[in-house]
């Protein structure tokens, strides 16, 4: 009996891309590979019967800069986007660059690290901060969906399928203080981070967002709420109350261990306390 040999189309085109999506409905996405060949440690790796790879895409590899954004092609590897310098929002390069070694960011591309089924990965946390977009193209139509949205429990089941994800769109905006944190367990690949962000306006704090990352996207909307409109630097009982409000939050989630927990709320009670200075 013949062994079935797996099948590679490199689409240069949307055209192309959709029409081999349509005549193999079950092919699969391939962009820098690091999603697919996570945990494979034999020498034979294992690879779905039908592949769109997609680095023949030029379209999906494009970076432009206009006066309020800065748009992202899904197919950038990570080390070029670092490599783009203080344009990209410092919490985005921090996370990146906590992302493996060189030689997987060399590979790996800011659309599979966002579009990962099998696990939440690390970049779409600072994203869901820096209030990113991400435009979704398929055979016949186009669509942004924001990243906030896109994270939510609420919408991923929903999102139409056969479509890609082509470039992620971020808000040039300033944030006078900002911070990324990641911290690791015995799991190297179960961990927990935090991005930091806010910024003012005449000494008052305009805004403020603190989004963690564990199985899913968490995010205090009510402790944000305490500290906008502020003046700076806040008062010490402000930031007493915000902390206690995010023990509080994350008392009742019992998808974040304890021990994680306690590191979270560690970095945001330096990072706010930072702010009474």
């Amino acid at each position: 009996m013949d062994v079935l040999l797996n099948r590679i189309f490199f689409p240069t085109s949307f055209n192309e891309l959709f029409s081999v999506w349509n005549q193999n409905p079950s092919a699969q996405p391939y962009a820098g590979g690091t999603v697919l060949l996570w945990k494979q440690s034999k020498t034979i790796i294992d690879l779905p019967p039908v592949i769109i790879c997609l680095d023949n895409m030029q379209e999906l590899q494009n970076i432009t800069r206009t006066e309020h954004y800065l748009e992202i092609g899904s197919m950038v590897k990570l080390n070029k986007i670092i490599k783009l310098g203080k344009i990209v929002p410092e919490v985005l390069c921090d996370c990146i660059e906590n992302i493996g070694g060189v030689q997987l960011r060399n590979v790996a591309t800011i659309g599979g690290n966002i579009c990962c089924t099998a696990r939440l990965l690390d970049i779409p946390a600072p994203l869901v901060a820096l209030d990113a977009q991400y435009e979704f193209r398929g055979a016949q139509s186009s669509r942004w969906v924001s990243a906030v949205r896109f994270h939510s429990e609420e919408d991923i089941d929903t999102l139409e399928k056969k479509e890609i994800l082509t470039r992620i769109r971020l808000p040039l905006n300033r944030w006078d203080y900002s911070m990324y944190k990641k911290f690791f367990s015995e799991d190297i690949y179960d961990h927990k981070t935090v991005t930091f962000l806010a910024k003012a306006q005449k000494n008052i704090l305009s805004d403020i967002k603190i989004v963690c990352k564990g199985d899913t996207i968490v995010r205090n909307k009510n402790a944000e709420g305490i500290l906008i409109g502020c003046h700076l630097p806040l008062y010490r009982k402000t930031a007493a109350d915000f902390v206690e409000n995010w023990k509080e939050f994350l008392a009742n989630n019992e998808e974040i261990d304890e021990f994680s927990k306690y590191e979270i709320i560690n970095c945001i009670e330096i990072n706010v306390y930072n702010l009474t200075e």
